[in-house]
C-alpha cells in the first residue's frame, strides 16, 4: 500500500518529536513536510530541532528542511502539536485550504462542530466533520483528541459510562513535567514539591470528559449529564499522568462487575487492528502498589490506560488508580490513532 504524505505542524516541540517518533515505521503515513516557529524555518530540522526522546531522530526526517507554518506546499493530511493561541489561528487556515487537520491542541476541542475523538469510546462523532464550513468549501477538516489527563480519564470511565451510568466523578490528578512541553517547569520549581495548579487544565478535564462520553445529536454534541470535578497538580514524574478517582453509578455494581467491564472493552481500533491500537485499552493491576509511572507507564507501547486499587468509597461509591502516558496516548499517538480512523472511515483518500 502507497503511504499517506503527513505533515506536522509544531515539529521541534515534544509532541512534535512524539510524532515523528511513532511515525518513523507507520505503515500507512510517511512524513513529508515539517513547520514549525519562524526561527526554525529553512533549517534541517536535526539543527533546529532539540531532540529530546530516548531513540534517535529517524534518518529520514534529520536532514528535512522546516518549513514555513503555511498551506502552500503542505500535504493534505496535517498532524498539529501547537499551543492552543497559535493553533486557534493556524488551524483553520489549513482547514480552508483543504487540509485534514488533526490536532492535539485545546484551541477547537469544545467547538459545537469540531469533533472530539478518542476512537474506543466516541468514533461516531467524527461525523461532526460534515457540519463544518471548511469541509463544505474546501473538503477540509479539523479533528481533536482530548487533554492529556482527560484521555487516561475517559478511557477508564467509558466502560463504566455505558453500563452504569455515571453520576458524578472526582478526580486528582498527579501530572508529569514533560505534559509542560520543553524546559516545561522550571528544577527548582519542581524538586521536592509538588505544584497544586496547572492553568486552565481542571477547565479542560471537567469540559472535555463531558463531551467525550456525550451523545451525537446531529450538528453536535449533547454533553453527558453526570457531574464532574477535577484537581490537578504538576509532580517531579518525567512521563505519566496518575489519577485517584472517585465516582458514584446510577446503577449498583460490584467490583467483580467494574473489574469485568474493563476487561471486555474495546473498540474499533482494535476490532480492525489500527497500527496504534494498543491489543488493550484498558488494564487493570492488582498489586495493591500499582499502577505507578516506573513500571507501568510503556505499557501496550504507552497506549494503554493502566488502572488499580479498586475499592469502595464511603462518600461516592468506589475509588480506582489510573495511569497513562502523557505524551504518547495524551497526545501524539492519540492524534496519531484518530488519523487511523478517519482512514479507515475514507476521510483521508
Amino acid at each position: 500500500m502507497k503511504k499517506i504524505p503527513v505533515g506536522i505542524l509544531g515539529a521541534t516541540g515534544i509532541v512534535g518529536q512524539r510524532f515523528i517518533q511513532m511515525l518513523e515505521s507507520h505503515p500507512w503515513f510517511e512524513v513529508a513536510w515539517l513547520a514549525a516557529s519562524d526561527r526554525s524555518e529553512g533549517r534541517e530540522y536535526s539543527d533546529a530541532a532539540r531532540w529530546r526522546l530516548k531513540t534517535p531522530i529517524p534518518a529520514s526526517v534529520a536532514k528535512m528542511r522546516v518549513s514555513a507554518a503555511a498551506p502552500s506546499g503542505a500535504p493534505k493530511v496535517i498532524f498539529a502539536a501547537l499551543d492552543a493561541s497559535i493553533a486557534a489561528e493556524l488551524e483553520p487556515r489549513f482547514a480552508e485550504a483543504g487540509c485534514a487537520v488533526i490536532s492535539n491542541s485545546s484551541a477547537l476541542r469544545m467547538a459545537k462542530d469540531v469533533p472530539l475523538v478518542i476512537p474506543e469510546v466516541n468514533p461516531d462523532h467524527v461525523k461532526l466533520i460534515e457540519c463544518q464550513s471548511w469541509r463544505r468549501k474546501s473538503k477540509g477538516f479539523v479533528v481533536t483528541n482530548s487533554n492529556c489527563s482527560a484521555m487516561g480519564l475517559v478511557l477508564a470511565l467509558a466502560p463504566l459510562h455505558k453500563k452504569f451510568e455515571l453520576e458524578t466523578v472526582m478526580a486528582v490528578t498527579m501530572q508529569a513535567v514533560s505534559g509542560a512541553g520543553y524546559p516545561g517547569v522550571a528544577s527548582l520549581d519542581i524538586l521536592g514539591n509538588v505544584i497544586p495548579y496547572i492553568a486552565k487544565e481542571e477547565e479542560k478535564m471537567e469540559e472535555e470528559t463531558r463531551k467525550l462520553l456525550g451523545t451525537l445529536n446531529g450538528a453536535g454534541v449533547t454533553l453527558a449529564p453526570f457531574k464532574m470535578s477535577a484537581q490537578c497538580n504538576r509532580v517531579a514524574v518525567e512521563d505519566g499522568h496518575t489519577e485517584s478517582v472517585s465516582v458514584k453509578l446510577k446503577k449498583k455494581a460490584q467490583a467483580t462487575d467494574i473489574l469485568a467491564a474493563w476487561e471486555e472493552f474495546s473498540g474499533i481500533p482494535q476490532e480492525q487492528k489500527f497500527p496504534t491500537a494498543p491489543e488493550v485499552p484498558v488494564r487493570y493491576v492488582s498489586a495493591s502498589d500499582r499502577p505507578q509511572p516506573r513500571f507501568d507507564v510503556e505499557f501496550g507501547g504507552g497506549m494503554t490506560t493502566t488502572v488499580g486499587r479498586l475499592r469502595s468509597c464511603p462518600v461516592l461509591d468506589w475509588k480506582f488508580t489510573l495511569l497513562s502516558h502523557n505524551t504518547i496516548r495524551g497526545a501524539a499517538g492519540a492524534a496519531l490513532l484518530n488519523a487511523e480512523l478517519l482512514k479507515s472511515q475514507g476521510y483521508l483518500e
